[in-house]
């Protein structure tokens, strides 16, 4: 059971063949094969140190990529199958004969995903509290009326596919287009992991028109990574930074943001875009360089009435 839910397996050695039989049984040949090349590693290790004595054998999941897949597969399992084209594996016959044993129904505009509590509770607070607390108030599924029924509201069907992916196998499908909307979403469903790969999305789209409106996306779900890649790509571009209306805008709220900030204290903004500026200066024209962008950062300081 451990293995099936982690991709890991901790077996004492007497217990091998008996775990090889059972996974033959279970027509786990990929487990199988792993134990044969683990138990072929420890008698080589043990021939080579005398007197060496082990007593436990460790199959650790490499990457997490099997685990991953199989979990997906009760994503797709999920799904209402008006929407299982492009999501998936295909083709989805394995998955219309498979029953995933559902215990809760997610309503999200009309479309029905029978899923699993043990995993959305498991990995948010959010759906713990909603199922905990309003379990009793829930409608029941006609099909199976054992199933409970909870509508989602505020959430289209697209976004929910990628939230319910994330849940099952710790990872989703996401483009610049929708990282923002999903971003939003599992900052709503309490899910810091799904926020973090909202970040990675967002932080590969950086250019000269969206780096000040990601920058405040960042600091707004506190996604530090993110934040201090948008610092230092306007470190890059300061010098057409300080001609926007907008960053003068941005470094002045960054400022008033500061608790019973003075008049010389720093500002983080400020703070950080100058440390990248001059962080791995070495020659003589990457100096010149930072001191042009520091000066025109010192200008614009000055013009909006700012020292720090």
């Amino acid at each position: 059971l451990h293995f099936f839910l982690t991709g890991r397996l901790d077996i004492d050695v007497e217990y091998v063949s008996d775990c090889k039989r059972l996974a033959k049984q279970c027509r786990l040949q990929d487990l199988i094969d792993d134990l044969e090349t683990k138990c072929k590693k420890v008698y080589e290790f043990v021939s080579s140190k005398p007197g060496t004595c082990v007593k436990v054998l460790t199959i650790e999941p490499t990457g997490n990529c099997r685990l991953q897949e199989d979990l997906a597969l009760l994503a797709d399992c999920a799904l209402p199958a008006e929407l299982r084209v492009g999501f998936g594996e295909l083709p989805f016959d394995s998955t219309d004969n498979f029953n995933s044993c559902p215990d809760v129904c997610f309503r999200v505009q009309d479309y029905n995903f029978l899923c699993h509590k043990a995993f959305f509770c498991g990995r948010s607070d959010y759906f713990k509290a909603l199922l905990e607390d309003h379990f009793s108030e829930s409608e029941e599924l006609q099909t199976q009326p054992s199933i409970p029924v909870v509508t989602l509201h505020n959430i289209s069907e697209d976004i929910f596919i990628r939230i319910l992916y994330y849940i099952y196998s710790d990872d989703t499908e996401l483009s610049p287009e929708n990282a923002y909307d999903v971003l939003c979403v599992a900052d709503m469903y309490l899910l810091p992991g799904l926020k973090r790969l909202c970040g990675r999305t967002l932080a590969q789209i950086l250019d000269e028109d969206n780096i000040i409106s990601i920058w405040r996306i960042a600091k707004l779900f506190q996604l530090t990574r993110l934040e201090d890649q948008c610092t230092e790509y306007m470190a890059k571009i300061i010098e057409k930074l300080v001609e926007l209306e907008e960053f003068a805008a941005a470094v002045k709220e960054n400022a008033e943001a500061v608790e019973e900030r003075q008049e010389t204290d720093s500002i983080p903004l400020v703070d950080d875009i100058r440390f990248h500026i001059t962080s791995n200066v070495q020659t003589y024209s990457a100096i010149e360089e930072a001191n042009q962008k520091l000066e025109a950062l010192e200008n614009l300081l000055a013009s909006i009435g700012l020292e720090c």
